[in-house]
């Protein structure tokens, strides 16, 4: 089924891990087998698998694609310098058991970025070569990659923005992505990023970045909610094929085993006139979460706003989740409605893409970021206790919000960057100071 964008003029394909057909040019998609002697239209088949060949049949995730040139064609790869997008954590790294807040990343005056360019890694943790663990980022994009592609050769990228619209052109066709919207892009996949808000004048970009070295993420089980809520798959979308037709030279920059590498192309990777299989990426409009929640009392666990899981080795315990928490109404009686303190086993950062945070009404800003690791104590700054130990218990709705979390079982390791050159809150442990002893025997 292919839907419309009513914000775009792009089409889709509906559908989450769907077996999806699509071609550009009419005929292009040989039918009855994946490759044929001479492919049609004189194109050339290409497989990209995303799982092991002999993945059960359920996770397997692959797509043929039918190409103007295949992708062995480059030239060769050199070393290319990009020391703030780090990979895995750094397990030599002494890092006191506190909780961590960022002020909204900046923008470096004068600088020019692309999405590639302007990538920070905040945390990380895992090993990108054992395909374990995840990395969080920030991205500070001014300008769009034009004549460049990259290719992530260690991971998925799970897109967030926080500011500013992206197109994303990849081999299989083309997304519009905007705040609110999420976008997953598989590894191994070739893309770059325009900027159509920075282009028209509206200021440069700024979003979140989820690397997940891990298994790839896929909705989670519904357990007893049954066969509806959360992410509803028909609502993720995957692009047409579509190809650009423009020659000249390309720039290809590929992330391989944590380091980068450039060669030059003589034309564009983004040459795929038609392509099927399960392997796509996909864009997600948060707005169509159907949240689930009490309407009796407590607040549940917020595993109940997951997305997308990324499963480890232990079932029930994910390598990341991706978590939102959107718009909702809140309902339940002699409640403390906001989230609770807490001691978690698993790992949380988490930014904010619009509005107010109702654990941290104060200090936590659209394009900022907090980081809670595993069993650090955390939980509403005392503003938000006050206020909602006192509250009048009417129905209400939290609106205008959105905030995400990725929440993993590995502890995440800050980077310099974070710890020395992005605005980290030193005085964020003080929005607890004031809890005091009101123990009354």
């Amino acid at each position: 089924m292919t839907a419309s964008d009513p914000s775009s003029s792009l089409r889709y394909q509906s559908g989450f891990g769907n077996e999806y057909a699509t071609e550009a040019v009419a005929g292009a998609l040989p039918q009855g087998r994946n490759s044929p002697q001479r492919a049609p239209l004189q194109l050339y088949p290409e497989l990209i698998s995303g799982t092991a060949f002999t993945a059960p049949r359920h996770q397997n995730r692959r797509s043929w694609l039918y190409r103007r040139q295949p992708s062995v064609v480059a030239g060769r790869y050199q070393a290319w310098a990009q020391p703030l997008w780090t990979t895995g954590g750094d397990r030599a790294a002494a890092l006191a058991p506190e909780p961590l807040r960022w002020h909204p990343i900046p923008f470096e005056a004068g600088v020019e970025a692309d999405f590639v360019e302007g990538m920070r890694t905040l945390a990380a943790n895992g090993d990108a070569d054992a395909q374990t663990g995840v990395a969080a980022h920030v991205y500070l994009a001014t300008k769009s990659m034009d004549r460049r592609a990259f290719v992530n050769a260690d991971g998925e990228l799970l897109v967030v923005p926080q500011q500013g619209r992206l197109r994303i052109t990849t081999e299989l066709g083309v997304l519009d992505v905007k705040p609110g919207e999420i976008a997953l892009l598989p590894r191994g996949l070739a893309f770059k990023v325009a900027l159509p808000d920075t282009e028209a004048g509206a200021g440069p970009s700024r979003g979140y970045v989820c690397e997940n070295y891990g298994a790839q993420f896929r909705l989670p089980e519904l357990g007893p909610i049954g066969s509806n809520g959360l992410a509803n798959p028909r609502d993720f979308m995957a692009p047409v094929a579509a190809y650009e037709d423009t020659a000249g030279p390309y720039e290809l920059i590929k992330k391989f085993g944590g380091r980068f590498w450039r060669a030059p192309a003589s034309n564009t990777p983004f040459n795929v006139v038609a392509w099927h299989g399960n392997l796509a990426p996909v864009k997600y409009d948060t707005v169509n979460f159907m949240t689930i929640g009490s309407i009796s009392f407590d607040h549940p666990d917020p595993s109940i706003f997951t997305v997308l899981t990324s499963p480890s080795d232990t079932p029930g315990t994910a390598n990341c989740d991706f978590v939102i928490f959107p718009p909702r109404w809140l309902v339940m009686e002699d409640t403390f409605r906001p989230p609770w303190y807490h001691r978690n086993l698993m790992s949380e950062f988490m930014g904010l893409v619009y509005g107010e945070y109702d654990a941290k009404p104060g200090g936590f800003k659209p394009g900022g970021a907090s980081l809670h690791n595993a069993m650090v104590p955390h939980g509403p700054d005392e503003e938000a206790f006050e206020k909602a130990s006192s509250a009048n218990l009417q129905p209400q709705k939290l609106d205008n919000t959105l905030a995400f979390m990725f929440e993993s079982r590995y502890r995440f390791v800050p980077t310099a960057f974070a710890m020395e050159t992005a605005p980290l809150d030193h005085d964020y442990a003080d929005c607890w100071a004031g809890l005091k002893d009101q123990f009354k025997a």
